[in-house]
């Protein structure tokens, strides 16, 4: 099983759904040559160079985590269960409060809404706070999701710019 990127005080935990079964395989976290996890928070300003899955650690090093909701490996997300996504939800929750992280980045609409029960989240910052901590809807970084590079860089430097002027 993966481990959690993770630390106190971040600037932004990335949350992603579950691995899916090239990163579970390779044991990092958005480790699929079709992810464009890496690509798109280095070209959104998050790293200074675009780090490979094996360099996840470096993360930390930008105040960034990754955690996922599921550890479940599966070969698309919508294989898993509302109830292993609403369990998923409230371990998140849990570790938010206990990292109180700057903001809190789930990527993807449908895992958002089924982990933390709401219906039709918007993109982007979330009405609720988790203790001190933001929350946000980025689109998933999957290449099976059909956002453009462009399209999700902007909605992850929507976040990178919040966090520089908060």
């Amino acid at each position: 099983m993966m481990k959690d990127i993770l630390d106190d005080h971040l600037q932004v935990l990335f949350c992603g759904i579950n691995p899916g079964l090239s990163t579970a395989h390779h044991g990092f976290h958005f480790a699929n040559g079709n992810n464009r996890f890496w690509k798109v928070i280095h070209l959104a300003g998050f790293t200074e160079r675009q780090l490979k899955p094996e360099e996840e650690q470096h993360l930390l090093d930008t105040g960034c985590g990754i955690t996922r909701l599921v550890d479940r490996p599966t070969v698309e997300a919508t294989e898993l269960s509302r109830a292993e996504l609403r369990q998923g939800g409230e371990a998140l929750r849990e570790k938010v409060m206990r990292h109180q992280p700057r903001a809190l980045a789930v990527l993807g609409k449908q895992a958002y809404a089924s982990a933390f029960g709401v219906r039709k989240a918007p993109w982007g910052r979330q009405e609720i706070m988790l203790g001190d901590t933001q929350v946000w809807v980025l689109p998933n970084p999957s290449g099976l999701n059909r956002a453009t590079l462009e399209e999700l860089v902007e909605a992850y430097r929507a976040l990178k710019q919040a966090l520089a002027e908060a």
